[in-house]
């Protein structure tokens, strides 16, 4: 007989952070089936900047950096004038506060292009609601290069190593200063949910133990 899943308090949004590679897609399906909730997906396959980005950081990286906070805010909207709790694939605060600051210090990003972005940023995030719980998967560059050659996408072929390790340098200040919330951080490189159910297990109830501290 299935043991039967504990009540969870009325939550609305959980998201899921992390670095490319992280595992944010495979946790997003692995916990909406578990709980019962919505999943909400990065907007991968029909993003009409993602593989021109790759072949041109510079070129690209505003119109992908929008497309992207524009997606990520209409999904908030979603869920927020919805009734079912939501799981979302990466937070819109990964793009304004990571992605795009990252880009910008890499010179892959103009300063007013940049400026006009973290304008609009403040604009929709005066609108919005934080999630009531990120969960943030932390990872080291070996185990996301695994990952990311696992999974095999060819658009990724080019990922610069020094994008990734800035990106991971600017993922632990933010979650280090994120104050919005509730975040659970997960080591990637302990817990390997994608091929271990006792590893999934463990996540599992380190994610009600939080979802149960929230009211």
């Amino acid at each position: 007989m299935a043991k039967k899943e504990p009540k969870l308090p009325p939550v609305k949004h959980v998201a899921i952070a992390g670095n490319i590679g992280a595992g944010k897609t495979t946790l997003t399906g692995l916990l909406a089936k578990h709980f019962n909730w919505e999943p909400h997906y990065e907007d991968v396959e029909n993003n009409p900047y993602l593989y021109d980005f790759y072949e041109n950081m510079p070129r690209w990286s505003f119109n992908l950096q929008i497309y992207f906070l524009n997606s990520r805010f209409g999904q908030i909207i979603d869920i927020q004038r919805g009734e079912r709790t939501v799981i979302q694939d990466r937070t819109i605060y990964e793009d304004a506060q990571i992605f795009a600051p990252n880009l910008h210090a890499m010179g892959l990003m103009t300063k007013r292009d940049f400026e006009n972005y973290t304008a609009l940023f403040r604009t929709i995030s005066s609108l919005i609601k934080p999630p009531d719980l990120i969960i943030y998967l932390r990872g080291s560059i070996g185990a996301l290069v695994s990952n990311i050659q696992r999974r095999g996408r060819e658009y990724e072929d080019n990922l610069r190593l020094d994008y990734l390790r800035r990106l991971n340098e600017y993922y632990e200040n933010w979650s280090t200063n994120y104050k919005e919330g509730k975040m659970l951080i997960i080591d990637v490189d302990k817990y390997n949910f994608m091929d271990n159910p006792e590893h999934l297990g463990e996540v599992v109830n380190k994610v009600r133990a939080e979802l149960m501290g929230l009211f």
